[in-house]
Parts: structure tokens; sequence; C-alpha cells
């Protein structure tokens, strides 16, 4: 079943068009990495998918409801974004993860039983025990977007969209992040559609890949599907060599200057 279907988006900033009518279905309970070169506009489209952004043209619908005629709350409720960059906060660690419950609650609402296990679950997926009592600016960039990231998984989302979420951070951490979004996904079947720059984390951790080249979808698929030497030359103008490792079923990718 689709999780969101975007039909014909269209967005511009200062008359330059960034999104040329989009389409895009979207499954339940799969991992989709948005990937293309810089100023291609998949960061627009991810805040368009999860109605940070509202485009000029066109419409997505979550479950056949038009995604921009929910409720605050209900959107809240059922989306989630972490940032590529968020605010320091003077909280603890465990403080800003029950923030997730929020949308759960109604005004002045204390947390219940139910509440504190949704967020010990987070804590616990996303390895934090021993650093619920630090404050959130205490913590490493690594620490601390696994704190983000447990705050969306306390806000218990059908979708979790996650712009550049490897971003500074070093490699051990970075794959301490998609590993945490991969357990999520296996575990309570969330829909994840997130932003990489890796191509290769994105051909590891995806079950498709979208590719946007110059506001437009180049392609959709499997990372076998897509992520082949004519679209590493035409969309991010390399040339590129695939190693598929059939132990593990999956792609390694290796990239180099176009040569004159």
């Amino acid at each position: 079943m689709n999780a969101l279907r975007a039909t014909s988006i269209s967005q511009s900033f200062s008359y330059k068009q960034v999104l040329k009518k989009i389409d895009l279905k979207l499954d339940e309970g799969r991992i989709y990495s948005i990937i293309g070169p810089n100023g291609s506009g998949k960061s627009t489209l991810l805040h368009v998918l999860s109605r940070q952004l509202k485009p000029d043209q066109g419409n997505v619908y979550w479950k056949e409801n038009n995604l921009y005629r929910l409720s605050p709350k209900k959107a809240a409720q059922e989306l989630a974004l972490l940032a590529q960059v968020n605010d320091l906060m003077d909280i603890t660690v465990e403080q800003l993860i029950a923030y997730g419950r929020t949308p759960h609650k109604s005004m002045f609402e204390r947390l219940n039983e139910t509440d504190q296990d949704i967020i010990e679950e987070a804590i616990h997926l996303t390895k934090l025990a021993s650093l619920r009592q630090r404050n959130i600016s205490q913590l490493s960039g690594g620490e601390r977007q696994r704190a983000w990231i447990a705050l969306c998984l306390a806000q218990q989302p059908k979708i979790l969209f996650l712009d550049e979420p490897t971003t500074y951070l070093d490699i051990s951490h970075q794959l301490d992040v998609l590993e945490i979004v991969s357990q999520l996904q296996k575990r309570q079947s969330v829909t994840i559609i997130m932003v990489l720059h890796d191509l290769n984390h994105a051909a590891v951790y995806s079950d498709e890949i979208i590719v946007v080249k110059d506001g437009q979808i180049y392609g959709q698929g499997t990372p076998k599907e897509v992520m082949n030497q004519q679209m590493f030359k035409e969309v991010f103008h390399v040339q590129s060599d695939i190693y598929e490792d059939k132990q593990d079923d999956l792609l390694r990718i290796v990239m180099k200057p176009l040569r004159n």
C-alpha cells in the first residue's frame, strides 16, 4: 500500500523552479534514499513530502488524505522529521526525548506509564541509557544525533524523514545512525525517507533509491536497478566502477572524475 503519493509537485524560489511536476509513489515499511547532486532539489522534495513546505503546485497524499489538510496535531502523530541542523537546548537527553510524546497528549496532560515505556524503548534503541541525564549541549555530534532520533522514535510516527542525518559525523557515528534507522524499519515497520550524500551508504541501507536531477525524478528503483554507470555519468558527472558483493547481495561503488 502507498504510504505517500505525490502528484505534479512543483516548487520555485525567487523565480527559480526547483521542483518540476514530480510524481512519486512510496510504499509503507520501506527505506527510501533521495540522492542527487547539490542544487538538484532533493532537500526541497523531502521538505515538501514531510509537510514542512507547501508546494506551489500539486499535492501530497498520506493514505489518500491530502497531507496539507491534516491538523498539525494529527500530522505530528503520523510524521516525524529529523532536520539537518537542530538547535542546542538546555535540557537533558531524557527530557528531549519526552517531547516526542507531545503530539499524543492533550494540553497539560502528564506522561503516563505507556508514555514512559515508549520513551524507554527509544532510549534503548538509540543506546542512550548511560547519557539520559546528560545535557544535550554536552554531547558529541554523534550522541546528539542519536538523541534527536530518539525524540522522533518517541513520537511513534508512521513515516520518518531524515535530512542528511550523517552530515558532520565521523564514519563510525555515521554507521551507528544508519544502523539505528535500519533496525527501526525492521522492528517497527516505519517508512523511512532520507536524503543521503554518501552513495555507498544509500546503496547499502536503502530498499529503493530516488534519483533527482535538475528538479525532476531521473529514476526510482532498487539500488541494483538505479545505480549504474550511465546514471553516475549523467547525474553526477563521474565515472564509476560498481561491484556486487554476492555474499551480502550489496553494491560497492568507486567513483572517479570523468576523463576528457
